[in-house]
């Protein structure tokens, strides 16, 4: 199924004390680009969210967000840090000598002094929090492809309907092409006439620059490469899997192949029917742009 590289997904996930929270959004890239936002104290799993989302994601620019909440208090304690106690006890005795003050203080003041209480979380078990991190972010990729999906699945239909009126366009530059080379045939006899008037006609020099007309502006080769082009681009459409590139390929030949019919055509429909096929083709070029 075609999918687009834009998307969103956000899941939560509580087990054995810890709610994890993780949000998953893209936007279209070239490559597949990954940046993740996480507390530090559990930035080990950063490696493994990169590694798991890019299992299941090959292109785009992802951002991850990633939220960690301790239910349970048992991985956390409170130190005192001794010595900057006590040097804030020595100085404030110091202030109370020297200036006769009394020695009011007691440890709830001493205990706000900065640094003096430090908040220390024990080792954190890493294989149980990605466990948690991993489920998590299961639910999202799977809303974050959903949206994908959906989104692809209108590209798919804005992409065929646009291939089908170029194809309905060929239709047309073929059938019109045969008839401008009796155009000028028609013309080219008129103008002997002309200047020659009732003088006998060279019909195999007539014939000849036919001929020599008719090669310049055939376009038999351009519109079946185009037809060629567009099957291919249906088939690769349902193939399943990621397509953007080759897509991006495909529409710099079809592009190719209409600059080629313009450079050739030589008659005001069919000049006007490539200008059509151009603008359809940059439309498609747009859209396939934000496919994975």
């Amino acid at each position: 199924m075609l999918k687009s590289m834009t998307g969103f997904g956000r899941a939560t996930y509580e087990a054995d004390g810890y709610v994890i929270t993780v949000e998953i959004k893209s936007v279209n890239h070239k490559f597949f680009e990954f940046s993740c936002r996480i507390p530090r104290q559990y930035a080990f799993l950063e490696d493994k969210l990169k590694a798991y989302v890019n299992s299941r994601i090959s292109r785009g620019k992802v951002d991850c967000f990633v939220t960690v909440e301790a239910l349970e208090a048992d991985n956390t304690e409170v130190a005192v840090n001794h010595s900057l106690a006590g040097a804030y006890i020595d100085a404030l005795r110091e202030i109370s000598e020297g200036y006769g003050l009394r020695e009011d203080f007691g440890a709830y003041s001493i205990a706000h002094f900065p640094d003096v209480l430090v908040v220390r979380k024990s080792d954190e078990d890493e294989d149980k929090l990605w466990s948690i991190a991993e489920k998590a972010a299961e639910d999202a990729v799977d809303r974050f492809i959903e949206m994908r999906e959906a989104e692809g699945a209108e590209m798919r239909e804005d992409i065929l309907s646009r291939l089908n009126f170029i194809l309905e366009t060929v239709s047309f530059i073929e059938a019109r092409s045969p008839e401008t080379v009796r155009i000028y045939n028609q013309k080219l006899i008129d103008r002997v006439h002309m200047l020659l008037g009732d003088a006998s006609l060279d019909e195999s020099r007539i014939l000849q620059e036919v001929a020599i007309y008719a090669d310049k502006v055939a376009v038999a080769e351009e519109t079946v490469r185009l037809r060629s082009h567009i099957s291919q681009f249906k088939k690769i459409l349902d193939c399943g899997e990621p397509v953007g590139r080759k897509l991006d390929f495909l529409v710099q030949e079809m592009n190719r192949e209409a600059n080629t019919i313009a450079s050739k055509a030589c008659d005001v429909d069919i000049a006007s029917k490539v200008v059509d096929v151009k603008a359809e083709i940059e439309k498609i070029r747009e859209q396939i742009q934000n496919i994975e």
